[in-house]
């Protein structure tokens, strides 16, 4: 597996209790380990919940759909931030996104007893009436993740924002980046009734003829008053000093032999302040930075459990709808084989097709099934949720 960007996808299925669950869980583990392994398996145990109307599980059915899709939304946002703000180091993503308060990995989510902790966890809600309590307990605690994810990513991102823009000005060509951090106050005539010092752009192609014609391009420049000051690739930055009244002049006959006068006024106050704003956005970034982290960690965990929480309960409705009162069923978490998905579908069906009539149908034997990308429509004699874990998209 790779470390990087691909976490895992899980199936979540469930199929009714033979004699037993338990016969039920055995008879799937021995079919899809009978091939080669087709897939890593664990069950997956749901405490009873209390069973409203039939009209209620129809509704929660689509209730449910909807708040799936809502925390799968958030859990990815969070992961996706985190990689932002981590700026994509990706090993460094992958180590903060933990599941189980931040012990376990979600592509380690059929780890055993890892998802009967996190309902013990939130029994309080296993014995309510499956209409209300669970649904709005996980929909109020992700939408306040998602809120103030957006809040925090609001405000670390403007901090950002503005300090790469400070950066992106100490940066560049020399004709358009800040030259605060490059001259020195001895580089310029300063406080003088007569003369002004320029700062010139220099192509280092045409550097030879600045030093040649410099002093001729207007009347009144001060002989040897030229130095280079700073260099980048393609041009030199120099210094001229010459008399006021002559500028406009120096400006015009410069431009045609391509150096290219800045702009540029010696106030030291203004350049103090820049370092000073840059440093103190440069500060703050740094104090949020492991906060944020630390915030986003323990929320990635949290919408996580809920996510798997949403999925549970959805195989427990589902399977009451399709297979009945009383609850009889055994979910379980499969962990495909990518190579052999195909396989694997082909097992599950021959394993449950008994169970709906009209499954056969359905699914054309050599329709190619390849477990992703699969619509809302799709259709199985057995209650299926696919888990997709790979919840980061590195550019």
């Amino acid at each position: 597996q790779d470390k990087g960007t691909k976490m895992t996808e899980f199936w979540l299925i469930s199929a009714p209790g033979e004699k037993t669950c338990q016969q039920t869980w055995e008879k799937l583990h021995a079919a899809t380990t009978k091939h080669n392994n087709l897939s890593t398996n664990s069950k997956f145990n749901i405490p009873d919940l209390k069973v409203g109307t039939l009209d209620v599980l129809v509704g929660l059915s689509d209730e449910l759909a909807k708040l799936d899709a809502f925390v799968e939304s958030v859990v990815k946002k969070v992961a996706q931030y985190m990689a932002d703000v981590l700026e994509d180091s990706k090993d460094k993503v992958q180590e903060n996104l933990l599941a189980n308060g931040g012990k376990v990995h979600p592509s380690q989510i059929h780890a055993p007893g890892l998802l009967e902790q996190q309902w013990q966890a939130e029994h309080k809600f296993c014995s309510s009436s499956l209409d209300t309590v669970p649904f709005l307990f996980i929909f109020k605690g992700v939408n306040q993740i998602d809120n103030d994810l957006k809040a925090r990513a609001s405000a670390y991102n403007n901090l950002k924002g503005n300090l790469q823009n400070l950066e992106r000005k100490n940066a560049g060509s020399l004709l358009t980046r800040s030259l605060a951090d490059i001259v020195k106050k001895e580089d310029f005539v300063l406080d003088s009734e007569y003369l002004v010092t320029l700062l010139v752009i220099v192509p280092k192609l045409n550097y030879n003829d600045w030093v040649k014609q410099y002093e001729t391009l207007a009347e009144m420049v001060v002989p040897r008053s030229s130095n280079v000051l700073f260099e980048d690739q393609d041009s030199y930055l120099c210094n001229v000093t010459l008399f006021r009244k002559a500028v406009d002049d120096f400006k015009h006959k410069a431009r045609e032999y391509k150096f290219m006068v800045r702009d540029f006024q010696y106030n030291e106050e203004e350049m103090k302040a820049d370092k000073e704003e840059m440093n103190r956005l440069s500060t703050d970034k740094k104090k949020q930075f492991g906060p944020l982290v630390r915030w986003l960690k323990v929320n990635f965990s949290e919408a996580f459990i809920a996510w798997i929480h949403v999925k549970a309960l959805r195989v427990f409705v589902e399977s009451v709808l399709r297979y009945g009162l009383p609850v009889n069923f055994q979910a379980m978490l499969l962990q495909p084989n990518k190579k052999t998905m195909k396989k694997l579908r082909e097992v599950l069906y021959d394993l449950y097709k008994h169970l709906d009539s009209s499954a056969a149908a359905i699914i054309d034997a050599t329709m190619d099934i390849p477990g992703l990308n699969l619509s809302q429509q799709e259709y199985y004699p057995y209650v299926y949720y696919k888990i997709d874990c790979n919840l980061l998209e590195f550019k």
